[in-house]
């Protein structure tokens, strides 16, 4: 039995019961959706578990990656939910790994959970490594509504030193929507307690020893939060390792993003905030019916034994190249 159509929920629910795989062989290594899993899809590389995509949570009612790593590391992104006396419990479920939310679209707040983003199908492309979602952000005083619709592409490359994750969003609608104006709106990801940059113990957690540098040179939170770049990357060391995660901006989205940075582990591009990182008049960005928005985006989950950094520049031209 196949992925490779559309799917109403309950066939989704049907296969999941029955454990169909959806499995691609790619040029540096065989990647595998596993939907075994109820509610989720395991994403594996070489049989290697390397992150979950989560679309039925209890506590969380968006989507999300949580559990980021490489096929031969430590797991990257910080552990959800969060473990007491291990890790900085803030943002606790706000900030589960990996995700796309908005805290403005027509005035519903899909970032700290006030209104609910509901998966209404989901197909794959094996051939493609990737996975097609269709998302529907309800009203939040009537989840009875729709304020919008999303489809998203979520593809898996291998890469030399780990994986690119290729996030592609299309937004639209039958009626009228807008996206507003805050530091909570875009793709972020929340890295590894032990990799952030704070250099201060958070109780008995010990400091970081994670830095963050950006396309232009900028380095850490207060240098990197409210500017632009190509690219972010956040990064430290964990059992002997040099890990890390970087945010790509495709160069075609409609705005630059602005980069929410802040050293306790947060990292997220956010191409709304125009007031809200001091750049300039409110920004209301609104999708009348029959237009779509795209927004696409890279996530380089990276690791080297050997302890040296890979490439960035290199692999951010590579990203543009195969989101292309």
């Amino acid at each position: 039995m196949s992925l490779k159509r559309l799917l109403p929920l309950f066939y989704v629910a049907f296969l999941v019961s029955c454990g169909i795989h959806a499995t691609t062989q790619a040029s540096e290594g065989n990647v595998e959706f596993d939907t075994s899993k109820d509610g989720k899809v395991v994403v594996k590389i070489d049989g290697e578990q390397v992150a979950q995509y989560v679309y039925q949570d209890d506590d969380i009612s968006r989507p999300y990656f949580a559990h980021l790593r490489t096929p031969d590391s430590p797991q990257i992104s910080r552990n959800y939910p969060p473990i007491e006396g291990k890790d900085r419990a803030d943002h606790g479920t706000f900030h589960p790994g990996l995700w796309m939310s908005f805290g403005d679209i027509s005035g519903n707040d899909y970032w700290r959970l006030a209104a609910p983003v509901k998966q209404i199908a989901m197909k794959a492309a094996p051939e493609k490594n990737s996975f097609t979602v269709n998302n529907r952000y309800l009203d939040q005083d009537d989840p009875s509504q729709a304020v919008c619709d999303e489809e998203c592409t979520y593809t898996v490359i291998p890469r030399p030193e780990g994986y690119l994750l290729l996030w592609d969003s299309t937004f639209s609608s039958d009626k009228e929507f807008y996206f507003g104006d805050q530091e909570e709106m875009g793709i972020g990801f929340r890295v590894a307690t032990p990799i952030r940059v704070e250099t201060e113990a958070a109780g008995n957690i010990p400091p970081g020893n994670g830095k963050m540098v950006d396309s232009e040179g900028h380095v850490n939170g207060d240098e990197i939060w409210g500017n632009t770049a190509d690219w972010c990357d956040y990064s430290g060391t964990l059992d002997g390792q040099q890990v890390g995660m970087t945010l790509f901006c495709h160069p075609d989205n409609f705005r630059p993003s602005w980069f929410h940075a802040r050293d306790y582990g947060l990292l997220e591009a956010n191409p709304f905030g125009r007031e809200a990182f001091g750049k300039g008049e409110k920004s209301q960005v609104d999708v009348k019916p029959g237009e779509k928005l795209r927004l696409r985006y890279g996530v380089f989950v990276h690791a080297s034994p050997e302890g040296e950094s890979p490439n960035l520049a290199e692999e951010y031209a590579n990203y543009v190249e195969v989101a292309d």
